[in-house]
């Protein structure tokens, strides 16, 4: 079992608040992805659950017994840091030990458990080396084999490939995900990356300045963001954001203009939207096509990113910044004038406090200048 429930969780350091009422449930098994921008309490939420810190108000339960009193070590829960945290003077083989004999088990269940975690992360040829003999990689799989061998009820993991390099984090992450697979275990995964969190989470928590924003799976925080900034910080590159009001209202239709003037017509219209209202109109890079009309609005290119399977175009329309990620290699330099659509792309509505109105579904619409 390895169900972890936090209600009104509150957490400060003197007088400065840094958790704020954070409830959340994780369920046996799950693979639950803590996400946010640097300071927003991501890793003290995790080190309140791993009892590294204890909580000014609320309530920690792990498989229904409340665990607020309860040390660290008491908690069953196994911790993996970003600095690996292995002890230099050690072999692999006593690394991976080392917390199994502190607890007195039997030599042959210790021999047992460190060989059964060294095969499955593929360390086996490494258990006589130091870690000062291994790779950044290498040394990972040993910290989380320290996990392993104890058998934890969670996982708990601040932040492990910060460390590595961009190609050896990609290989990892996907040995990670291959590993929760096998273990069926409960994890709980802190990062700052939202490719890493989008790729592994079964669901994400993204956090900003000591509250939840939004909890759910990695596609539903992608087409259905509860605000701007989730809308902002899942999905890369990020997504777009023009200036809009509504212009007409009938029914369940709507004209709204964006980006000084640019005119789209939306068909079907949900939640409260009245002429005249601003709003702010998110739309994903990827989402953007070239438009094979000539009297479609123009972006004016500043920049141009060829990377081979795709084009990454930066640009201006009517004063606003817009990005686009376009298929293929693209013949476009800075300076060029594109024309654009967003017909039949799924566009995201936000009020005046960053709150989602309403997403389109993608269903096709014009665009006009």
């Amino acid at each position: 079992m390895g169900q972890i429930t936090l209600t009104d969780i509150k957490k400060s350091f003197g007088a400065i608040d840094v958790l704020h009422d954070v409830n959340l449930h994780i369920d046996d098994g799950e693979l639950v992805v803590f996400v946010g921008p640097s300071g927003c309490g991501k890793s003290t939420l995790l080190r309140v659950i791993a009892g590294l810190e204890k909580v000014t108000g609320g309530s920690i339960d792990i498989d229904g017994r409340r665990v607020n009193d309860v040390t660290a070590a008491e908690r069953g829960l196994a911790m993996v840091f970003q600095s690996y945290a292995l002890y230099p003077h050690m072999t692999v083989r006593q690394n991976l030990a080392f917390g199994l004999e502190n607890s007195k088990m039997p030599k042959a269940e210790i021999t047992e458990r460190v060989g059964e975690a060294a095969r499955m992360l593929e360390i086996d040829a490494y258990l006589d080396r130091r870690p000062g003999q291994l790779s950044g990689g290498q040394r990972q799989r040993v910290a989380i084999g320290r996990a392993i061998v104890r058998r934890p009820v969670a996982f708990l993991l601040d932040e492990p490939l910060s460390n590595l390099d961009a190609e050896l984090r990609v290989s990892t992450r996907a040995e990670l995900a291959a590993l929760h697979a096998r273990l069926s275990s409960t994890m709980i995964y802190v990062t700052h990356d939202q490719v890493e969190a989008m790729t592994l989470a079964d669901r994400i928590v993204v956090m900003r300045a000591g509250r939840i924003e939004q909890v759910g799976t990695p596609l539903d925080l992608y087409n259905t963001p509860a605000n701007r900034f989730v809308a902002g910080f899942i999905g890369a590159p990020h997504m777009n954001f023009l200036q809009g009001e509504v212009a007409e209202r009938t029914g369940d239709s709507a004209i709204v203009t964006v980006a000084g003037g640019v005119r789209v017509h939306l068909h079907p219209v949900e939640g409260s939207m009245e002429k005249g209202q601003k709003l702010t109109v998110g739309v994903r890079p990827q989402h953007l096509v070239i438009s094979a009309d000539p009297t479609s609005p123009k972006v004016k290119l500043r920049l141009v990113e060829a990377l081979g399977s795709e084009t990454v175009i930066h640009g201006e329309i009517n004063g606003e910044r817009l990005m686009a990620v376009l298929p293929g290699q693209q013949r476009y330099r800075a300076g060029d004038e594109v024309p654009l659509d967003l017909e039949a792309a799924p566009l995201h509505l936000f009020d005046e406090n960053g709150m989602r109105i309403f997403s389109t579904p993608g269903t096709q619409r014009r665009l006009s200048a």
